[in-house]
């Protein structure tokens, strides 16, 4: 019965850490979007996910049009700054940071 409950519980962790480790990240959001979008947006990071609810962006990445919401917001981004593999870390970025979040981002 000992060695059930240890292998149940070394799995249970296991899983834990790797479905933390594949997740986006809203910290790499953020550096992404001071990185990439904030001199072509003109404005901050707070601005820039002040623009929504966390519902609203929530929806707009769910349907697929992030990257379009991004371009409509930051006209003179380039689309190498909205490539795939950055958009769900913005999409935590902006999520967490969004007009009805109560957080303040510090970019």
């Amino acid at each position: 019965m000992n060695k059930i409950v240890k292998i149940a519980l070394s799995t249970a962790l296991i899983l834990s850490v790797g479905a933390v480790t594949a997740s986006a990240d809203a910290d790499k959001g953020q550096k992404l979007y001071a990185k990439k979008l904030k001199e072509a947006c003109g404005m901050s990071g707070a601005a820039m996910a002040g623009k929504h609810t966390q519902t609203e962006w929530e929806d707009l990445h769910k349907s697929g049009k992030l990257a379009d919401e991004i371009k409509k917001l930051c006209p003179s981004v380039d689309d190498g700054d909205i490539k795939d593999k950055y958009l769900e870390h913005y999409f935590d970025f902006f999520h967490k940071f969004g007009s009805d979040s109560g957080n303040v981002p510090a970019c």
